[in-house]
């Protein structure tokens, strides 16, 4: 039988177990980015609006500056009115990961980003997250089964079988 887990998560100097769920819902959604593998594009939002969701939905104005300099950045400067179905794979999974990073959060969580892309576009987003961790500071969280992708990351943790190894 597995023990409940115990001690302290501490994120931003917060211990996050000590959060209401209020407080808890806020920290989540100002700094926790989430990446999917299957993008999760709003479809009847263009470029610029799914990527300024996550500050529309918690009230907060959009930085014209910083919405640019990501959209400059993922290359994304020529498909800013364009819908979800009309992009490539790779296109949709910039603006998915614009989205994770429009709110600067502490934490970006990627489930399999790079899962749907052809190898190119895979390399394209690693070096995309690995400069948003670099230059941003940001902690990275990625899941992947692909060991290549894996060994750009600074510390790898396996997991089998449920369990860590």
């Amino acid at each position: 039988m597995d023990r409940p887990s115990s001690g302290k998560v501490f994120i931003d100097g917060k211990d996050i177990y000590q959060f209401s769920d209020d407080e808890l819902a806020i920290f989540r959604r100002r700094q926790v980015g989430l990446i999917y593998q299957f993008y999760n594009l709003i479809p009847i939002l263009n470029v610029e609006e799914n990527i300024t969701l996550p500050l529309k939905l918690d009230n907060r104005e959009v930085d014209q500056g910083k919405l640019n300099e990501l959209i400059k950045l993922l290359g994304l400067e020529n498909r800013k009115t364009h819908l979800p179905n009309e992009l490539s794979g790779g296109q949709q999974q910039r603006t998915s990961i614009a989205r994770s990073l429009i709110t600067s959060p502490a934490i970006i969580l990627a489930d399999e980003p790079t899962g749907n892309l052809d190898s190119k576009a895979s390399d394209e987003i690693v070096e995309l997250l690995k400069r948003s961790n670099q230059e941003y500071g940001q902690t990275i969280l990625m899941i992947t089964h692909n060991m290549e992708i894996a060994k750009v990351a600074d510390r790898i943790l396996k997991i089998e079988d449920g369990r860590l190894v």
